[in-house]
Protein backbone atom coordinates (compact mmCIF):
# COMPACT_ATOMS: atom_id res chain seq x y z
CA UNK A 1 0.00 0.00 0.00
CA UNK A 2 1.49 3.16 -0.45
CA UNK A 3 2.24 5.94 2.06
CA UNK A 4 -0.06 8.13 3.95
CA UNK A 5 0.71 11.50 2.62
CA UNK A 6 0.35 13.75 5.60
CA UNK A 7 -1.13 17.77 4.66
CA UNK A 8 1.28 20.00 6.85
CA UNK A 9 -1.09 22.96 8.11
CA UNK A 10 0.99 25.99 7.48
CA UNK A 11 0.49 28.61 10.83
CA UNK A 12 1.51 31.80 11.23
CA UNK A 13 1.19 33.40 14.94
CA UNK A 14 0.99 37.42 15.28
CA UNK A 15 1.24 38.38 19.10
CA UNK A 16 3.17 41.85 20.60
CA UNK A 17 4.12 38.92 23.03
CA UNK A 18 7.51 37.20 22.39
CA UNK A 19 6.05 34.66 25.36
CA UNK A 20 2.52 34.16 23.65
CA UNK A 21 4.52 33.60 20.06
CA UNK A 22 6.77 31.10 21.36
CA UNK A 23 4.43 29.52 23.69
CA UNK A 24 1.51 28.87 20.94
CA UNK A 25 4.75 27.81 18.58
CA UNK A 26 6.05 24.93 20.65
CA UNK A 27 2.36 24.14 21.48
CA UNK A 28 1.25 23.88 17.99
CA UNK A 29 4.67 22.24 16.60
CA UNK A 30 3.78 19.01 18.63
CA UNK A 31 1.48 18.35 16.38
CA UNK A 32 2.63 15.94 13.84
CA UNK A 33 -0.06 17.88 11.19
CA UNK A 34 0.94 21.39 12.08
CA UNK A 35 3.79 23.52 11.35
CA UNK A 36 4.28 27.48 12.86
CA UNK A 37 5.72 28.69 9.46
CA UNK A 38 6.50 31.98 11.02
CA UNK A 39 5.59 34.47 14.23
CA UNK A 40 5.79 38.42 14.03
CA UNK A 41 4.77 41.09 16.11
CA UNK A 42 1.80 43.00 14.48
CA UNK A 43 3.62 45.72 11.88
CA UNK A 44 5.50 42.62 10.26
CA UNK A 45 2.10 40.64 9.92
CA UNK A 46 1.85 41.92 6.64
CA UNK A 47 5.35 40.92 5.60
CA UNK A 48 5.55 37.51 7.38
CA UNK A 49 2.41 36.13 6.04
CA UNK A 50 3.11 37.51 2.38
CA UNK A 51 6.03 35.20 2.57
CA UNK A 52 5.22 32.40 4.58
CA UNK A 53 1.80 31.61 2.63
CA UNK A 54 0.02 30.16 5.83
CA UNK A 55 -2.84 28.16 5.53
CA UNK A 56 -4.09 29.66 9.41
CA UNK A 57 -2.93 33.22 10.74
CA UNK A 58 -4.10 33.27 14.26
CA UNK A 59 -3.44 37.16 15.24
CA UNK A 60 -3.54 38.89 18.21
CA UNK A 61 -6.54 41.65 18.69
CA UNK A 62 -5.36 43.82 20.70
CA UNK A 63 -1.32 44.94 19.78
CA UNK A 64 0.01 48.41 20.59
CA UNK A 65 1.74 49.03 17.43
CA UNK A 66 -0.73 47.84 14.82
CA UNK A 67 -4.38 47.24 15.88
CA UNK A 68 -5.44 43.48 15.42
CA UNK A 69 -8.56 44.99 13.08
CA UNK A 70 -6.07 46.77 10.85
CA UNK A 71 -3.95 43.69 10.22
CA UNK A 72 -7.15 41.78 9.62
CA UNK A 73 -8.49 44.22 7.06
CA UNK A 74 -4.67 43.82 5.17
CA UNK A 75 -4.69 40.29 5.02
CA UNK A 76 -8.38 39.74 3.96
CA UNK A 77 -7.83 42.06 1.41
CA UNK A 78 -4.60 39.52 -0.15
CA UNK A 79 -5.33 37.63 -3.18
CA UNK A 80 -5.25 34.14 -1.40
CA UNK A 81 -6.12 35.47 2.28
CA UNK A 82 -5.22 32.55 4.87
CA UNK A 83 -8.18 31.81 7.53
CA UNK A 84 -7.91 34.43 10.21
CA UNK A 85 -8.76 33.81 13.95
CA UNK A 86 -8.26 36.65 16.59
CA UNK A 87 -6.57 35.87 19.89
CA UNK A 88 -7.63 37.45 22.98
CA UNK A 89 -7.63 37.32 26.48
CA UNK A 90 -10.93 38.35 27.37
CA UNK A 91 -13.88 36.17 26.47
CA UNK A 92 -15.98 39.76 25.85
CA UNK A 93 -13.31 41.71 24.00
CA UNK A 94 -14.80 44.87 22.37
CA UNK A 95 -13.25 44.31 18.87
CA UNK A 96 -14.21 40.68 18.54
CA UNK A 97 -17.94 41.23 16.86
CA UNK A 98 -16.33 44.31 14.69
CA UNK A 99 -13.44 41.43 13.69
CA UNK A 100 -16.01 38.82 12.84
CA UNK A 101 -17.58 40.99 10.52
CA UNK A 102 -14.46 42.10 9.02
CA UNK A 103 -14.06 38.24 7.89
CA UNK A 104 -12.32 36.76 11.07
CA UNK A 105 -12.94 33.16 10.58
CA UNK A 106 -13.38 33.36 14.56
CA UNK A 107 -11.59 33.18 17.46
CA UNK A 108 -9.34 31.74 20.44
CA UNK A 109 -8.82 32.29 23.73
CA UNK A 110 -4.93 32.50 24.88
CA UNK A 111 -6.32 29.96 27.90
CA UNK A 112 -7.04 27.23 25.20
CA UNK A 113 -5.52 23.71 26.34
CA UNK A 114 -3.07 22.93 23.87
CA UNK A 115 -5.08 19.97 22.74
CA UNK A 116 -7.83 21.82 21.76
CA UNK A 117 -5.73 24.75 20.19
CA UNK A 118 -4.55 22.14 17.32
CA UNK A 119 -7.89 20.78 16.99
CA UNK A 120 -9.00 24.54 16.69
CA UNK A 121 -6.29 24.65 14.07
CA UNK A 122 -7.38 22.05 11.65
CA UNK A 123 -11.27 23.37 11.90
CA UNK A 124 -9.66 26.75 10.33
CA UNK A 125 -7.67 24.45 7.71
CA UNK A 126 -10.86 22.78 6.82
CA UNK A 127 -12.81 26.53 6.17
CA UNK A 128 -14.60 26.26 9.48
CA UNK A 129 -15.19 28.70 11.90
CA UNK A 130 -13.90 28.70 15.85
CA UNK A 131 -16.63 30.07 17.95
CA UNK A 132 -17.35 29.14 21.54
CA UNK A 133 -21.35 29.09 21.60
CA UNK A 134 -20.57 30.56 25.76
CA UNK A 135 -18.37 33.28 24.48
CA UNK A 136 -20.21 34.48 21.60
CA UNK A 137 -23.07 34.06 24.01
CA UNK A 138 -21.48 36.21 25.97
CA UNK A 139 -20.03 38.88 23.31
CA UNK A 140 -23.84 39.36 22.33
CA UNK A 141 -25.11 40.14 25.22
CA UNK A 142 -22.67 42.94 26.04
CA UNK A 143 -22.96 44.52 22.72
CA UNK A 144 -24.10 47.82 22.28
CA UNK A 145 -28.00 48.16 22.26
CA UNK A 146 -28.34 49.51 18.44
CA UNK A 147 -25.35 46.03 17.62
CA UNK A 148 -27.46 43.90 19.37
CA UNK A 149 -30.37 45.01 17.87
CA UNK A 150 -29.59 44.50 14.45
CA UNK A 151 -28.33 41.05 15.00
CA UNK A 152 -31.66 40.23 16.34
CA UNK A 153 -33.31 41.15 13.44
CA UNK A 154 -30.68 39.16 11.09
CA UNK A 155 -31.30 35.92 13.07
CA UNK A 156 -34.74 36.33 12.84
CA UNK A 157 -33.81 35.47 9.13
CA UNK A 158 -32.68 31.75 10.70
CA UNK A 159 -36.07 30.79 11.26
CA UNK A 160 -37.10 31.46 7.58
CA UNK A 161 -34.75 28.89 6.20
CA UNK A 162 -35.73 25.54 5.20
CA UNK A 163 -35.33 22.37 7.94
CA UNK A 164 -32.48 21.66 6.06
CA UNK A 165 -30.76 24.90 5.64
CA UNK A 166 -31.33 24.66 9.40
CA UNK A 167 -29.30 21.78 9.77
CA UNK A 168 -26.56 22.63 7.33
CA UNK A 169 -26.19 26.19 9.49
CA UNK A 170 -25.99 23.78 12.92
CA UNK A 171 -23.18 21.97 10.95
CA UNK A 172 -21.48 25.15 9.61
CA UNK A 173 -21.69 26.21 13.30
CA UNK A 174 -20.37 23.41 14.78
CA UNK A 175 -16.71 24.30 12.29
CA UNK A 176 -17.59 21.36 10.04
CA UNK A 177 -16.09 22.24 6.42
CA UNK A 178 -18.50 21.55 3.14
CA UNK A 179 -16.98 17.29 2.56
CA UNK A 180 -17.70 16.93 6.56
CA UNK A 181 -20.90 18.31 6.12
CA UNK A 182 -21.66 16.25 2.73
CA UNK A 183 -20.86 13.15 5.00
CA UNK A 184 -22.50 13.82 7.95
CA UNK A 185 -25.73 14.16 5.92
CA UNK A 186 -25.16 12.15 3.16
CA UNK A 187 -25.16 14.76 0.28
CA UNK A 188 -22.84 15.65 -2.44
CA UNK A 189 -20.66 18.77 -1.80
CA UNK A 190 -21.68 20.29 -4.79
CA UNK A 191 -25.46 20.40 -3.25
CA UNK A 192 -23.61 21.58 0.13
CA UNK A 193 -22.21 24.33 -1.62
CA UNK A 194 -25.28 25.12 -2.99
CA UNK A 195 -27.48 24.91 0.54
CA UNK A 196 -24.21 27.00 1.62
CA UNK A 197 -25.04 29.72 -1.37
CA UNK A 198 -28.64 30.06 -0.66
CA UNK A 199 -28.09 30.29 3.52
CA UNK A 200 -25.68 32.92 2.83
CA UNK A 201 -27.88 35.18 0.80
CA UNK A 202 -31.08 34.80 3.23
CA UNK A 203 -29.59 36.09 6.12
CA UNK A 204 -27.04 38.51 4.31
CA UNK A 205 -24.15 37.37 5.13
CA UNK A 206 -20.84 36.54 3.73
CA UNK A 207 -19.09 34.28 5.78
CA UNK A 208 -19.64 31.35 7.90
CA UNK A 209 -18.65 33.10 11.08
CA UNK A 210 -21.12 35.82 10.21
CA UNK A 211 -23.73 32.97 9.99
CA UNK A 212 -22.74 31.01 12.99
CA UNK A 213 -23.47 34.12 15.08
CA UNK A 214 -26.99 34.47 13.71
CA UNK A 215 -27.54 30.19 14.55
CA UNK A 216 -26.04 31.35 18.31
CA UNK A 217 -28.36 34.35 18.48
CA UNK A 218 -31.80 32.18 17.12
CA UNK A 219 -31.26 29.67 19.48
CA UNK A 220 -30.34 27.05 16.95
CA UNK A 221 -27.23 26.00 19.41
CA UNK A 222 -27.13 23.73 22.30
Amino acid sequence: MPEEVWRVIRVVVVDDEALVRSGFEMILNAAADIEVVATATGSAALAAVTAARPDVVLLDIRMPDVDGLTVLRRLRALSEPPAVAMLTTFDTDDYILSALRSGAAGFVLKDTEPEQLAQLTRTLAAGGVVLSPKVSAALLRNAEPAIAADIDADAARVHRLTEREQAVLVLIAEGLSNAEIGQRIHLSVGTIKDHVSAIFTKLRVSSRVQAALLAQRAGLLS
